[in-house]
């Protein structure tokens, strides 16, 4: 059996609150899944708001291959024939090649939303079948709250199907609207369509109000459904709708359907945060398949299992989502984690020095710091275990003080260097006064001077106003501190250029 990929992403009105798509964002959204395979692609309702009815003028141009573009509606209003209907007329006026019209499946729909008869829906399903099939349109026909009509009154729930599908209906969808179907249930009742409809061709569309939607899809494709309606990254009302990038992984790779090519599967993570993107939504972390933690490693026996064997702690290779594996580094880590993440930055870790990091780590973790989101400090954490063999990053030499070059380490506290020519003092000011911020840096005690005799490898040191005007003495020089706002300026080869060592002496910086 042959599973179809039909994707309702782009359907106004179902996005869920605070997604939209600009008109350009659906264009680009129906070429996307186009090429990764979307076999049926739903454009949204004609006629319903102008950004739609412009979709279906524009989307004509689009290149989509293989993939039919469908315009959704509803049937035929009571008492209305279905010619003179403006729904109908504005379905078969958007020129897709497919439609999908939804019907009341549940009679307490029928009785009390719609205010009509049963033997009217009937006929309003019938009519505006037809008149979609008389136009050579392939119809989809979307049984609106079926599941739960079934277990109301398994006899109207299927009249409306056979009505239906002796019009001329092309697929049978079986909706669980309100998202309350427990998977068995949806088993069930799909197979029992299935043995009363042996011919026709089902599919499902389930929404995720019990968190069960993927689950839904699922057990309805094994009890004979062959298409699964779906969206990117789940996107519907209330808490949305089947995930396209986990129903399409779960079924391909663990049940076996081929519904997209391989080389589109590896195309998935990328569709999904393509998709985020355009709707403005930050990407869920913990999406399965897709989700940047989906194949993230923390715990030390799990990393030190996964360097063994990466299958034992990943379902599937994540590559052939797209993805890729992480390792984390938090309190929970062992050498291993430090290991792996450190060879990811570049550096090769002895058991002692990979030790010494796991302690830190831990210590700083035990104190509130973390590491999971932070690669960059963590990155820093090891350059620092590193440094007595790593080459410093910057050297800076001493400045020009009254008496000469300093090229000693002096105090910084105190800006006293020892120069060659005797003298020291204040590098800016040739004596031993504590030299006060040059004014017109747009702070209040204007812009700190440098101090010398700052130590190689370092970020420069920095003395400002008095603690009560300002904070520019934070460090005192002894340290790199990167919230200091004043950086050196370094030339090649770590060495302050022969232009800036000019500029640092006589501009008092």
């Amino acid at each position: 059996m042959e599973v179809r990929l039909y994707d309702t992403t782009l359907r106004d009105g179902a996005q869920g609150e605070g997604i939209s798509f600009s008109l350009e964002a659906k264009l680009r959204i129906c070429e996307r899944l186009a090429r990764f395979g979307a076999r049926y692609i739903e454009g949204g309702w004609p006629g319903a708001n102008p950004k739609d009815t412009e979709f279906f003028a524009r989307a004509r141009e689009l290149e989509l291959g293989d993939a039919a573009l469908v315009a959704f509606g509803s049937t035929r209003r009571a008492g209305v024939s279905p010619e003179e209907d403006g729904n109908l007329r504005a379905l078969l006026s958007a020129g897709t090649p497919a439609v999908a019209l939804v019907g009341k499946a549940w009679t307490l729909h029928v009785e009390e939303i719609l205010r009509t008869t049963r033997a009217e829906n009937l006929r309003m399903i019938a009519d505006s079948v037809g008149l979609m099939v008389a136009h050579g349109v392939e119809v989809f026909f979307d049984a609106e709250h079926f599941f739960d009509g079934f277990k109301e009154d398994r006899d109207y729930a299927l009249e409306v199907l056979r009505a239906a599908a002796e019009a001329g209906a092309d697929w049978l969808v079986l909706c669980d609207t309100n998202g309350g179907t427990l998977p068995w249930e949806v088993g069930e009742i799909t197979a029992a369509v299935r043995r009363e409809f042996p011919g026709a061709r089902l599919g499902i569309h389930a929404h995720d109000d019990g968190g069960l939607a993927v689950a839904n899809t699922l057990a309805a494709v094994r009890a004979g459904a062959e298409l699964v309606e779906v969206t990117v990254n789940g996107y519907g009302e209330r808490c949305g709708n089947a995930d396209l990038c986990v129903v399409v992984p779960d079924l391909q790779l663990k049940m076996g359907y081929e519904v997209v090519p391989p080389e589109r599967l590896r195309e998935l993570t990328s569709l999904s945060h393509f998709v985020a993107e355009l709707a403005n939504m930050p990407q869920a972390s913990f999406q399965p398949y897709v989700g940047r933690s989906a194949f993230a490693h923390n715990g030390g026996i799990h990393v030190d299992a996964f360097r063994k064997v990466p299958r034992s702690y990943q379902h599937i290779d994540p590559g052939l989502v797209g993805n890729r594996p992480r390792v984390l580094v938090s309190e929970l880590s062992g050498k291993a984690n430090v290991e792996v993440k450190a060879a990811e930055l570049g550096f090769s870790l002895s058991g002692e020095e990979a030790r010494r990091v796991v302690r830190a780590v831990k210590e700083l973790e035990g104190k509130g710091f973390q590491f999971e989101g932070a690669e960059g400090s963590f990155e820093l954490l090891v350059r620092r275990s590193l440094a007595a063999r790593l080459r410093p990053a910057l050297r800076t030499p001493g400045f020009p003080g009254a008496g000469g070059e300093a090229r000693g380490q002096g105090d910084p506290r105190r800006g006293h260097g020892e120069g060659t020519g005797g003298g020291g003092g204040d590098a800016h000011r040739g004596g031993g006064e504590r030299p006060r911020p040059r004014p017109g840096s747009g702070d209040p005690e204007g812009t700190p001077p440098l101090l010398p005799g700052t130590r190689a490898g370092t970020a420069f040191g920095l003395q400002g106003a008095d603690p009560e005007r300002g904070s520019w003495d934070r460090g005192h020089g002894a340290g790199p501190d990167p919230c200091l706002r004043w950086r050196a300026l370094v030339g090649h080869g770590g060495e302050l250029s022969q232009h800036h060592r000019g500029q640092l002496a006589g501009a008092g910086r």
